[in-house]
């Protein structure tokens, strides 16, 4: 149990990167509009975000500070503010989906109209934030998040033609309806929601928070390699039950309630009750993750105590800017605006923002002023290259796509 706990890291940052509010639709969307087509955009990401998270808890771990932190002193303060504006807007569009993605998950289970429940879910993830531990927060939100397991469990009962499967994720095939452009803004999209910047400083923020050190180098590299690949997994899953149950009946996912339709019909009322724990606590996980994100980017840029293994009256400035945080979602939430919309918006933004993010990264991880003998190795850094020149590829194909394709419609 204790080495299942260890992990506890890496699943809440996947989950919380995977199957966010805004991923959770967009999955649905993709499997009933392409099917299996877009499978390897996902892997794709699943593999990017491996490489530059075991980087970050790398950096963590060997030096003992957060990666935002050492790109502001290694690339000087105007490269470390062009992240900073950028990864801080991006991920305060995300935390205003995720509170509006809990209230949405709230509303599913309650039937009460999710603006009523915006407040409390902010409240909530205050209070968690405020009082609550590290080690407890990632433990009781990253393993309740595994109950979206269910969606591989039904995608299994549904039994779809596997070899099918196989032929439309190697082959992807357009429907008439379908137009190029399309497919690839949903592409640049799935790669740029496995990517999302928060995910690999809240991962390094984390490491720091748990005081990771050299000895620790293992279970950093266990939880890139089990928490992403099961964040992927659900991912494929829920665009899979999708594919296979929506799409042959016309049925566009436009809604939480419509994603759970496939699961509703391939396990019924228990299924169904699984599903409603675990979107909760994806979305609040998410929610936890783009709070906390929020307030380490600024306190680690601008030298601020920060880390909930302070108290609040020791990292006074780290909890306000997450509390001013959480009331600038809500204001923008209690406007009326969709919040799955917002997040669509944020994954865009953040597949063009990626190059700001990934580029320090690979810069610190080969400084062995911080890194010592723990540098990239060779074939890493050709990885890592490698990626790059996809991140700028969907960087710069990311807006115009958004608006040749009017958001995929």
């Amino acid at each position: 149990m204790k080495k299942v706990l260890g992990l506890a890291l890496g699943i809440l940052t996947a989950i919380g990167g995977f199957v966010d509010i805004g991923d959770l639709v967009t999955n649905g969307v993709v499997g009933s509009r392409f099917g299996f087509g877009l499978a390897w955009s996902t892997l794709l990401g699943v593999v990017g975000i491996c490489l530059f998270a075991n980087m970050s808890g790398r950096v963590a771990a060997v030096s003992g500070r957060a990666t935002f932190e050492l790109i502001r002193e290694r690339l000087g303060a105007r490269v470390g503010l062009l992240n900073l504006v950028a990864s801080f807007l991006i991920n305060l569009m995300t935390l205003t989906a995720e509170i509006g993605g809990v209230a949405l998950a709230l509303m599913l289970a309650s039937s009460v109209n999710y603006l009523l429940w915006v407040p409390v879910a902010a409240l909530a993830l205050w209070l968690v934030i405020w009082r609550v531990k590290f080690t407890v927060l990632e433990n009781v939100t990253g393993l309740l998040g595994l109950c979206l397991i269910v969606f591989a469990v039904a995608l299994f009962l549904l039994g779809p033609d596997w070899g099918e499967v196989v032929k439309q994720a190697v082959s992807p095939h357009l429907s008439q309806t379908e137009s190029p452009a399309t497919y690839w803004y949903y592409a640049v999209a799935l790669f740029g929601a496995a990517m999302t910047p928060y995910e690999v400083f809240f991962f390094s923020s984390g490491a720091v928070e748990e005081k990771w050190s050299l000895k620790d180098l293992s279970q950093s590299r266990m939880n890139v390699l089990v928490g992403f690949p099961l964040g992927g997994l659900l991912s494929l899953a829920i665009a899979g039950c999708a594919a296979v149950f929506l799409m042959p009946k016309g049925i566009e996912v436009s809604s939480l309630s419509q994603l759970v339709l496939p699961v509703a019909a391939a396990g019924g009322k228990l299924a169904v009750a699984f599903v409603l724990v675990g979107l909760f606590a994806a979305t609040f996980g998410a929610g936890l993750e783009t709070t906390l994100s929020s307030g380490y980017t600024l306190a680690q840029f601008f030298g601020w105590s920060w880390g909930k293994f302070r108290s609040p009256a020791r990292a006074a400035r780290f909890h306000v800017s997450m509390m001013i945080c959480l009331l600038v979602g809500i204001a923008v939430l209690m406007t009326g605006i969709d919040p799955v919309m917002v997040t669509e918006m944020s994954v865009v933004f953040s597949a063009a923002a990626l190059p700001l993010t990934y580029f320090p990264i690979l810069v610190v991880a080969n400084d062995p002023d911080y890194m010592g003998q723990y540098v990239n190795s060779r074939l890493v850094n050709i990885a890592g290259q490698i990626f790059l020149v996809i991140v700028v590829a969907a960087s710069l194909a990311a807006i115009p796509l958004m608006i040749i394709t009017g958001a995929g419609k």
